[in-house]
């Protein structure tokens, strides 16, 4: 009996699993009501707040200690130490830079002094180059002066007499040869000077006598025994001269 009843229930599940799947359960046409509808149905909820502050004081998160105020002094006293370490390099850099435009000015000053010094040095090289071979030149000019006055003094001597047309083209000849090699010396820089009727210069003159003169000023020049050269302003040779003395 047991048996059967078990088979029969068998039976019976199996056929209406069959039932099920041949027919499968219709949905509802009904939608579910839409979630905006139910909240708007819904009463909000409404917050209160309190206008009066909090009464109960804050506890600090960290007590003062002093080891917490050792540091915040010393926190304190940083900018401090830190601003007089930058003025101390700021007047150390200031001192070196004073010190190297002080010697860049000297160094400058001490290159165009030297300039300066190399330019005289070569200008005197070329204007004195021709000293030695001038100071030989001379000798030759004074002898064509002693031979132009020793021929004026013989004309002189022979105003009385007949012209002695030998001797007066042989000074013209002199002469023309002495002021021919003058100029030619003088586009060297090389002059000649008489310094006859001036006072007597140590620089210039060189007295070989001194004799008092009636009529003359004391320490003027009388007589001019060699004449005197300048070479580029410079005297190659000095004028021999007589000198008037007092008595």
């Amino acid at each position: 009996m047991f048996r059967q009843a078990l088979n029969a229930s068998s039976r019976a599940l199996s056929s209406s699993s069959r039932i099920i799947a041949q027919h499968p359960p219709v949905r509802s046409q009904l939608s579910p009501a839409p979630l905006n509808s139910l909240r708007t149905t819904l009463s909000p909820r409404t917050r209160w707040y309190s206008d009066q502050a909090d009464a109960t004081p804050k506890k600090s998160s960290q007590e003062s200690t002093p080891e917490s105020e050792a540091k915040e002094s010393t926190d304190a006293n940083a900018p401090s130490n830190v601003e007089a370490e930058l003025k101390k390099k700021l007047e150390t850099k200031e001192k070196e830079a004073i010190d190297w435009k002080d010697k860049y000015l000297r160094s400058v000053a001490d290159f165009r002094n030297l300039q300066d010094r190399t330019q005289r040095e070569v200008k005197a090289a070329r204007d004195f180059a021709i000293q030695r071979f001038a100071k030989d030149l001379v000798e030759g000019v004074d002898n064509l002066d002693r031979a132009l006055t020793m021929a004026n003094e013989k004309m002189k001597a022979e105003e009385s007499k007949e012209p002695n047309v030998h001797l007066n083209n042989f000074y013209e000849g002199v002469k023309m040869t002495e002021t021919n090699m003058l100029q030619t010396l003088s586009k060297h820089g090389l002059d000649r000077f008489d310094p006859e009727g001036e006072k007597f210069n140590p620089n210039e003159h060189e007295a070989t006598f001194m004799t008092p003169m009636p009529g003359k000023e004391d320490n003027t020049v009388f007589h001019v025994q060699q004449k005197g050269y300048k070479l580029n302003g410079r005297v190659l040779r000095a004028a021999k001269v007589g000198v008037v003395k007092s008595q």
